[in-house]
């Protein structure tokens, strides 16, 4: 007689439970699902973010004639989508932890901003896609070894908050400029108040107050129904700027809702590496993209590790090194589909919140992230909301993103909390975290910021008699940035 469906369930469920120790944990698939579900709806914001931030530099690259943009958006979002979806189900196997994993917020900022901005470092995207996938390799490598705790018990932990501070800082700044709210003063070196009458700064401010409000009712998913909410408002704003598409002046316009998936072809493989010889200024890019996504990496899992009760009587993250490995091969995935660094995501807590202890939780976000590929033309309208600023000449002068504006200063005021905990008292860790923290921004630049942190603290130890207090490791860096600014043109940091 053949099983039915009926009977054949239990045998599931009982491979389930054994493949992710469900009952070892005190938990079960129902608790699993619904902290996937959770989980999935606070970082997915990053599948709307991501395509909008990485497209600019490779629109502004693009070298064909106009009309003939390739869909950058498009295959960014099925980049981040499918990379995500890889990763999550790769710690949901090999850690068995509830941890998600996308592209990184910070990450994504220096890959756009710093590494390919014309003003800045103005290496093609493919070159800084090469960059993220070597990071991510050396990562997977050193994953195998204990060098990785070698380097991140040599930096104090005062600066790795400032790190995370300052990225947050520049986040923040970044929004409230596709905002229209702050804006570069034309007269100074400067940011200066935008007019916050015009109808982007407007609809970003809308966005701030409803996500604001929403996550201090803690409504799951608060930033994901901000976004959408905030879209839904703009196709109802006229924005009197022309966006490009027969006219229309709406600050945003509806696309629809599913479709088929877009095409990867215009990132999928597209990584550079012919600048690895003939530019040793690339490798500095690696070194930043390999610190960040160290960083990350190791504060999350063990603040969700924390939360999960996962963390054992000294401290200790119990298969750590397969949650390493599992975040270091899903940076080249990434990479190789055509996206910037990803990490695990501190979102994953609020799905340890509902009860998410094992892998099975990872599973149900990867579902979620490949389900989202169906759904391009309601993330277009979303995530590419914008309107582009004329001047009298009908020149175009600026470009806001009206939509994102709000969650990017949201994300970026979260990712000030870790600060409280930087060691105040201490004069060489107070200055450098704060040297860092403030450079960031102001200087438009993660690596500069890291970089002026390194040195101060090195150098106020060295002066101060505490010489011995520095790792051995934390020297070496400091004199490698101290190089850097001695031998790099100063538009290069």
């Amino acid at each position: 007689m053949r099983c039915t469906q009926a009977c054949r369930g239990p045998h599931r469920r009982t491979k389930v439970e054994k493949l992710f120790k469900l009952s070892e944990n005190k938990t079960n698939v129902r608790i699993e699902t619904i902290a996937g579900v959770t989980t999935f709806l606070t970082m997915s914001y990053i599948i709307f973010v991501q395509p909008a931030i990485l497209s600019i530099p490779m629109v502004s690259q693009w070298t064909g004639a106009p009309g003939d943009t390739p869909d950058y958006f498009g295959s960014i979002f099925m980049a981040t989508c499918i990379a995500s979806a890889i990763a999550t189900l790769l710690m949901a196997f090999l850690a068995n932890y509830p941890i998600g994993l996308a592209p990184g917020m910070g990450e994504n900022f220096y890959f756009a901003f710093t590494v390919c901005a014309a003003a800045r470092l103005g290496y093609s995207w493919e070159t800084a896609l090469a960059a993220v996938f070597i990071a991510g390799t050396a990562f997977l490598i050193l994953s195998l070894f204990k060098f990785r705790e070698t380097v991140m018990d040599s930096i104090p932990q005062g600066l790795k908050l400032a790190i995370a501070g300052g990225i947050g800082l520049l986040i923040a700044l970044v929004g409230l400029n596709y905002a229209g709210i702050v804006e570069q003063d034309p007269e100074g070196p400067l940011m200066r108040l935008g007019d916050p009458t015009t109808p982007w700064a407007v609809l970003s401010i809308v966005g701030l107050v409803i996500t604001g409000t929403l996550m201090a009712r803690k409504v799951r998913g608060a930033i994901l129904i901000g976004l959408v909410a905030t879209a839904i408002i703009g196709l109802f704003i006229h924005g009197g700027v022309d966006q490009g598409s027969g006219g229309s002046d709406m600050l945003v316009r509806f696309q629809g809702i599913a479709s088929a998936p877009p095409s990867m072809a215009p990132t999928l493989f597209k990584l550079d590496f012919s600048k690895m010889l003939s530019d040793p200024r690339v490798w500095e890019v690696v070194f930043i993209f390999f610190l960040l996504e160290m960083f990350d990496t190791v504060g999350t899992l063990v603040g969700v590790g924390h939360a999960a009760g996962l963390l054992t009587p000294d401290g200790k993250l119990p298969r750590a090194g397969q949650a390493f490995i599992a975040d270091a091969a899903a940076t080249s995935v990434g990479a190789l589909a055509g996206t910037s660094s990803v990490q695990s995501y501190i979102e994953s807590s609020t799905g340890v919140a509902e009860g998410g202890r094992t892998g099975l939780t990872a599973v149900v976000i990867a579902i979620f992230f490949i389900l989202a590929i169906f759904f391009s033309p309601l993330v277009k309208m979303i995530g590419g909301g914008y309107a582009t600023v004329f001047d009298s000449a009908g020149h175009p002068v600026v470009t806001m993103y009206p939509i994102i504006a709000a969650p990017l200063v949201i994300v970026g005021s979260l990712m000030m909390k870790g600060l409280r905990e930087v060691e105040w008292d201490d004069p060489a860790v107070a200055i450098s975290a704060f040297l860092t923290v403030i450079i960031m921004p102001l200087a438009m630049s993660i690596a500069t910021g890291i970089a002026f942190g390194f040195i101060a603290y090195v150098v106020i130890k060295l002066l101060s008699g505490k010489a011995h207090q520095v790792h051995w490791l934390l020297y070496i860096l400091a004199a490698i940035f101290i190089l850097r600014f001695a031998f790099i043109p100063v538009v290069f940091t």
